[in-house]
C-alpha cells in the first residue's frame, strides 16, 4: 500500500496500518513543500514525523519529535540573541545535520532519508514527493510568509489570502515513488491537510494521470465544519474551498474511488452529489492506538473490495 502523508494526522493512522501488516509493504509518500533549512542544515518536518514514527521514536504527546529530546543547543544558541526558526531537539537536530551532510555531499533527498531509514533500522520505505526543492508560501495581512513561519512564529493566526507552493512547476516525482507507483495499485491519500501537506503532492507534474489509473481511497481530515486538527480551514477558504469534507474530496475528485468520513459528520452520503466516488463512514477519531488499528483494517478491507 502507498500512503500520501503530511505530519499530522495520517502518522497516526500509520501507526496502527504499521501493526496490522508487514512494514515492507508500506510505503509513505512524504509532503517536502515544508522543508526549510534552519541553522545551516536542512529539516524535513513531515519526512521526520514519519521517520520518529516507525522508528519508535516519536513524542506521542505532541506528535513530533522525539520523546525526551532535550534542548540543549536551542537554549544556549537563544541565551546567545540567536532568533531560531524552530526549537529544535538536541537528538532531533542530529538528524538534521547527518542529512544535510549527505545532502552537501552529492546524496539526493531521497538517498539522504533512505540512509537514514537504515540507520533508524526502519523497514518500511519512507519516500520523499520530489528530490527537487518546494516551499510552500502563505499571504497574510503581514505579506508573503513560509509556511513554518506561519505556523510556528505566528502560530497560524494571521488571515490566510493566498498559498502558493514555489517550485512546484519544476519540481518531478522522485524517481523512487515512480517506482513504486508503477508496482503498487492501491494509494491511500491519508487524513493530512488538503491543501498544504496533500496538495503539494497531488501537484506533481503527471501525478494526477498516474492517480486516475490507481485504485485511491482517501480519509477526510475535517468533521462537520471544522479540521481535526491544524489550519487546514484557513487554507481551504483561501484556495476557493469550504470547510467540510465534502469539500475535501473535492480536492481529490479526479481521481478518487472512495471517500472515508467520520461517523460524527453530520454530512449524509446523500450530500456528495456529482462525486464520481463512493462515500463510507467509520470512526476516523484517532484517539487511540487501538481506533488507529481499527481504521487500518477498515482501510484495508476497502482496497480489497477495489481489486
Amino acid at each position: 500500500m502507498i500512503i500520501f502523508s503530511g505530519g499530522t494526522g495520517t502518522p497516526k493512522f500509520l501507526d496502527g496500518l504499521m501493526r496490522t501488516m508487514d512494514e515492507e509493504e508500506i510505503t509513505v509518500v512524504v509532503n517536502t513543500a515544508e522543508d526549510l533549512w534552519v541553522s545551516g542544515n536542512l529539516v524535513t518536518p513531515d519526512i521526520d514525523t514519519v521517520l520518529y514514527l516507525f522508528a519508535a521514536m516519536i513524542d506521542r504527546e505532541k506528535w513530533w519529535g522525539i520523546a525526551g529530546d532535550t534542548f540543549h543547543t536551542f537554549n544556549a544558541m537563544k541565551d546567545c540573541g540567536y532568533d531560531e526558526k524552530m526549537m529544535l531537539g538536541d537528538r532531533d537536530r542530529a538528524t538534521h545535520i547527518m542529512r544535510s551532510e549527505m545532502i552537501h555531499n552529492g546524496a539526493t533527498l531521497s538517498e539522504a532519508i533512505e540512509n537514514l531509514c537504515s540507520s533508524f533500522g526502519i523497514k518500511a520505505n519512507v519516500l520523499p514527493m520530489s528530490d527537487d526543492p518546494v516551499s510552500t508560501m502563505i499571504r497574510t495581512p503581514q505579506g508573503w510568509m513560509h509556511y513554518q513561519d506561519f505556523w510556528i512564529k505566528h502560530q497560524g493566526k494571521p488571515d490566510v489570502l493566498e498559498v502558493k507552493m514555489v517550485g512546484i512547476d519544476e519540481a518531478s516525482i522522485s524517481p523512487a515513488v515512480m517506482e513504486k507507483l508503477r508496482e503498487d495499485s492501491n494509494v491511500l491519500i491519508g487524513p493530512s491537510n488538503p491543501i498544504t501537506s496533500i496538495g503539494p503532492i497531488i501537484s506533481l507534474d503527471g501525478m494526477p494521470e498516474i492517480l486516475k489509473s490507481k485504485n485511491v481511497v482517501a480519509i477526510s481530515p475535517i468533521i462537520g465544519n471544522e479540521p481535526v486538527s491544524g489550519p487546514a480551514g484557513k487554507l481551504m477558504n483561501a484556495c476557493g474551498y469550504g470547510i467540510s469534507s465534502n469539500e475535501v474530496a473535492r480536492c481529490y475528485h479526479d481521481f478518487l474511488d472512495v471517500f472515508v468520513t467520520d461517523i460524527r459528520d453530520p454530512q449524509g452520503c446523500d450530500s456528495f452529489e456529482n462525486m464520481a466516488c463512493s462515500i463510507v463512514k467509520t470512526d476516523t477519531m484517532m484517539s487511540s492506538v487501538d481506533v488507529s488499528i481499527q481504521l487500518a483494517g477498515y482501510v484495508r478491507d476497502l482496497f480489497e473490495s477495489l481489486e
